[in-house]
């Protein structure tokens, strides 16, 4: 069993400055602000790391004991001022609301997927007290009693020298604005609005993602942008191969004993206003006691009858950049209830989701072009003497393969305004961003919705669980171009954390010498992989109707297709773009518009898959004399264009046919002049 100690510790140094000692230490996490009572703690070396398969939520009820396995958490009274001694530190996902919630549909593209959730247990922090103390407490075990002996003389030496480490630093782009931009934040506030109008629910909260290219320590970034900020709920999660740095002002759940408090914000307003405008505007006061309403519904599940109510209502706070209208609200749990029944209750957190908050997630689902990863979820800490402690992720960071993105968004009711929104949301992120000294790249630009060019689609989108697919065609019993489909697939397989197995490439070539001429599938998902072949399909002209998609279908050719087929039929296929009223791609092609000799393609920005026809295509135009440029192209430049190519490793070019748009004899034209060139270059 485990023991509480606690060792004072003497320190004279900067707070902020002592953490900068978790720089290349083994997973280091950070807590600063108001959590458990106010001060900071600090720990690295955690006993275990939850297994990407667990259940976070039942995690968090239990005490890690070696490797023997899991014992009910420690008992007993606790408090604010109390002990911590360790416990489960990190994060829940906001993607864990689906399983929560099993009906909501698959998220949106992922660009830069991170685990659903990150937890692992230390079994000791050091601990800068409200009251200025410092301690070294632990949850001490004799298996661990050698390292923590070391960890605390580690950790005693360092506070004693009263100095720091010299900060590691970093270096961030500038954060741009994802996917379809302002304008299709835009359009997704305006059909949410369309959407609150007709009924489906009461609010919505709506989100963008700004992203950019990052390089150096994510700590220093956090303890630069905790310094600037203050904020009530400040935390850093590292895990080697990503990170999350937290700047939230915001608290989700606070559970000392049976007592839950929970502290909903929403309602923002500029710093530099007066803040009675926030406090008497009955936009934002609605949109705060609709998220009250709800959270106490949510305690109302897991609480005693009649000990949920209101202890404050639509109070005015400052945070980085705004002011914010924030309630609190509390209740009783039921004996007998823990922390995942709690969580299950209430996650994720209703300020981020909406009302009712089922058909808000399902809304956001559809409408976001990029799915939320921590962002929108919790971070915090789970004590087995302490209680548990998690915030909003908003305000947060997310860092992993060289990129870190920002999410930013807020409540959307009746009476929003599309551009005010995408105005509220910038200055949120600019707040944090300040902070931090990541700069935002500004647009120079007033956000505007664009027109939709075509049906919203709202069929479920592609289920990841099945797998990605790559197709590729057999000539003369050999896979045309095998080494290049399997490395674009074996790259979405790294991305999703499949393992397609070292001899695929034979089973690929077995297969393709036993159909001669046609096509070869090849599916990998987590329950194996399957190599099956079919008959080619024609070449001819394929009508296209233009529907959105906000975000695409990504950068992964999934083995789900029943969306692509829902929207298809004999001759036809649709062509998705995005809320800007940006074309991607076609439902089973990428599409080529050639305009007065210039082929423009969409750029690989993550909305469309990076097919080999496609690369392909651009290759061989550039060799038959066209201009090729990278940009977007709207739906109405689409209709205006001298020629629309549709590619496939199948069909090779062939001529798209829109209304209103190029004749499919022009189209026919550019395609053969392609296809010449490629046909050219693969006989020399």
């Amino acid at each position: 069993m485990r023991e509480l100690v606690r060792e004072p510790l003497s320190c004279g140094a900067d707070p902020l400055a002592v953490a900068g000692w978790l720089s290349g230490q083994p997973r280091p996490v950070a807590l600063s602000g108001a959590w458990l009572g106010g001060g900071l703690v600090l720990s690295s070396d955690p006993v275990c790391v939850a297994s990407p398969d667990a259940d976070p939520f039942a995690l968090l009820q239990s005490v890690p004991v070696g490797a023997t396995g899991l014992l009910p958490a420690i008992g007993g009274k606790t408090s604010v001022d109390g002990p911590i001694g360790g416990g489960w530190i990190g994060w829940l996902g906001f993607g864990l609301g689906r399983v929560v919630e099993p009906t909501l549909g698959p998220p949106p593209p992922r660009p830069v997927p991170l685990p659903p959730f990150d937890l692992a247990f230390h079994d000791h922090v050091v601990r800068l007290d409200a009251g200025g103390r410092w301690w070294f407490e632990a949850l001490w075990s004799e298996a661990r009693s050698g390292f923590l002996e070391q960890r605390l003389g580690w950790w005693r030496e360092r506070l004693a020298g009263g100095g720091a480490p010299p900060a590691a630093g970093f270096e961030s782009e500038p954060l741009r604005v994802v996917g379809a931009g302002d304008g299709g934040h835009c359009a997704a506030v305006a059909e949410a609005i369309a959407r609150i109008h007709a009924g489906e629910l009461s609010q919505a909260n709506i989100c963008l993602r700004l992203e950019g290219g990052f390089r150096g320590d994510p700590l220093s970034l956090w303890l630069r942008a905790t310094r600037a900020a203050r904020p009530a709920y400040s935390a850093f999660v590292g895990a080697g191969d990503h990170a999350v740095v937290s700047l939230s002002p915001e608290l989700f759940l606070r559970r000392r004993g049976r007592e839950v408090v929970t502290r909903p914000i929403k309602g923002t307003a500029p710093l530099d206003t007066d803040p009675r405008e926030l406090e008497t505007s009955a936009k934002d006061r609605a949109e705060n006691v609709m998220i009250v309403d709800l959270m106490r519904n949510d305690l109302g599940r897991v609480c005693e009858y009649g000990s949920v109510g209101v202890d404050a209502l639509c109070e005015v706070e400052p945070a980085a950049g705004v002011w914010h209208l924030v309630s609190t609200v509390r209740g009783r749990l039921r004996r007998g209830v823990g922390d995942a029944a709690l969580l299950r209750a209430t996650f994720p957190p209703g300020s981020v989701s909406g009302a009712p908050k089922v058909q808000a997630l399902r809304v956001i689902g559809e409408l976001e072009s990029t799915a939320r990863e921590a962002y929108c979820g919790a971070i915090g800490i789970c004590s087995p003497l302490a209680g548990l402690e998690l915030n909003v992720a908003i305000r947060t960071f997310e860092l992993a393969g060289g990129r870190i993105w920002l999410g930013a968004g807020g409540g959307v009711v009746a009476d929003s305004v599309p551009a005010a929104e995408v105005d509220e949301a910038l200055r949120k992120a600019r707040g944090v961003a300040d902070a931090g000294g990541v700069p935002i790249a500004d647009t120079g630009r007033v956000a505007r919705a664009a027109r939709l060019p075509g049906p919203l689609v709202r069929l479920r989108r592609p289920d990841p669980g099945w797998g990605v697919i790559g197709t590729l065609r057999a000539a003369g019993g050999v896979p045309v171009q095998l080494a290049e489909h399997l490395a674009r697939l074996r790259a979405s397989c790294a991305a999703l954390g499949l393992n397609p197995p070292a001899q695929l490439a034979r089973l690929v070539e077995r297969a393709a010498a036993e159909v001669g001429e046609g096509a070869v599938r090849i599916r990998v998902a987590a329950d194996g992989v399957e190599v099956e072949t079919r008959g080619l399909p024609g070449r001819g002209p394929v009508a296209l109707e233009p529907v959105v998609l906000p975000g695409g279908l990504g950068a992964h050719k999934w083995a789900d297709r029943r969306l692509v087929e829902a929207l298809s039929s004999p001759g036809s296929t649709p062509l998705l773009c995005d809320l800007d009223g940006v074309v991607l791609e076609a439902g089973y092609a990428a599409v080529l518009i050639v305009t007065r000799g210039i082929v423009v393609a969409p750029p690989l920005d993550g909305r469309v898959l990076p097919s080999i026809s496609r690369a392909n295509a651009l290759a061989a135009a550039r060799r038959a004399g066209l201009r090729v440029a990278l940009r977007p192209v709207s739906i109405d430049a689409a209709r205006t264009a001298d020629a629309i190519v549709l590619t496939s490793s199948l069909r090779g070019p062939h001529p798209g046919v829109l209304a209103g748009g190029p004749a499919a004899e022009a189209s026919q034209a550019v395609c053969e002049q392609i296809a010449g060139a490629r046909a050219a270059a693969d006989s020399q």
